[in-house]
């Protein structure tokens, strides 16, 4: 007998990234995993990140990232549970797309009605009465970091990454989104080539970011830089630096896997609340790329983080024991037993 045919409605876009995206693909994969089959509902946004980062999945595309048209998408399509990571939907949209089978709706807002089954939330402040009267009686929460979809790849290198974690700086690695909002990662790769002395910088960002042309023109020149656009290698390069500078977004758990000490760069107001949750905590250092004093101190956050090796140290360790990289499979597991008490 197959598994179950799960159909994830996905939005992605200049003004709300990849991220989206990103972690739905991780969860399919965890629940691909565990025999079930997936499909991804979206703009044609969404088609050019699988297109990069999972050219087998099956998109159904839709006209635009609008509830009508993802709807109208949907058609004839034949699933057995619906899965929403997408921020412009609620209640009404939720039930009527899922036709009366079971729903997963991953969240970080928190701040309208969700027609949910299951609620994925990993917030790292996220509480039970957060969701008081905006889901039903009977939908089951998952939250917190121990439910955080981070692919299995960044799990599977946890061991030795936090084995040697706080040695002498060498390599950074800058990762501010695959749509590099507002043209910040060439902001803050600028601030660093006047801080980082010797050490390299990995860059990651996305094929469409606005700040690639300009970065490929630098690295030309300055060989301590390296691009890695549509990076398939994300794990090994979270690995192997020595610190992270990361937009405050779902790819805050991959740096949490692997304890790299960070420094957060908040380029959206949803992001603000897990940033000062984690600075809170002692997870990581939080800087607003908002804030008209950002240059300052994005280059305070820097200076302090190479200087002070026992800062480096305890950052790892209060980051690491927020999230183990395990989440995406929890999360799988909690939506297929429900698939098949449904069914049942």
């Amino acid at each position: 007998m197959s598994g179950p045919r799960i159909l994830f409605v996905v939005d992605a876009g200049a003004k709300v990234g990849g991220g989206h995206v990103m972690r739905s693909l991780t969860l399919a994969g965890a629940l691909a995993a565990q025999g079930a089959t997936c499909a991804f509902l979206g703009p044609s946004a969404v088609g050019g990140v699988l297109e990069a980062f999972a050219p087998d999945a099956r998109q159904v595309a839709a006209a635009s990232s609008q509830a009508e048209d993802l709807a109208a998408a949907i058609g004839a399509e034949q699933f057995d549970a619906i899965a929403f990571d997408h921020y412009g939907l609620t209640a009404r949209e939720h039930r009527a797309m899922g036709q009366g089978r079971p729903v997963l709706v991953i969240d970080d807002l928190a701040d309208r009605p969700l027609g949910a089954d299951l609620v994925l939330d990993s917030g790292p402040d996220r509480r039970t009465q957060d969701y008081e009267g905006l889901v039903p009686e009977t939908a089951r929460l998952l939250l917190g970091p121990g439910y955080a979809p981070v692919r299995p790849d960044f799990a599977a290198l946890r061991t030795a990454a936090l084995a040697w974690r706080g040695e002498p700086v060498q390599r950074f690695l800058v990762s501010l989104g695959l749509t590099d909002v507002g043209g910040v990662t060439a902001r803050v790769v600028e601030r660093l080539r006047l801080k980082a002395g010797e050490a390299g910088l990995d860059i990651a960002l996305g094929g469409g970011a606005p700040s690639l042309p300009g970065l490929t023109k630098v690295a030309r020149r300055d060989p301590r830089l390296a691009l890695h656009v549509d990076t398939p290698h994300m794990a090994r390069l979270t690995a192997e630096a020595d610190i992270g500078v990361g937009a405050a977004g779902s790819t805050v758990w991959e740096r949490c896997t692997l304890g790299l000490p960070s420094i957060l760069v908040v380029v959206a107001d949803n992001q603000r609340p897990a940033a000062a949750a984690l600075a809170a905590r002692g997870a990581a250092l939080v800087v607003d790329a908002a804030a008209p004093d950002f240059d300052t101190q994005f280059d305070r956050a820097v200076m302090r983080l190479l200087k002070d090796a026992e800062l480096r140290r305890s950052l790892a360790q209060a980051s690491a024991e927020l999230c183990d990289g395990q989440g995406a499979s929890r999360a799988a597991e909690a939506f297929l037993k429900l698939i098949a008490a449904r069914g049942a």
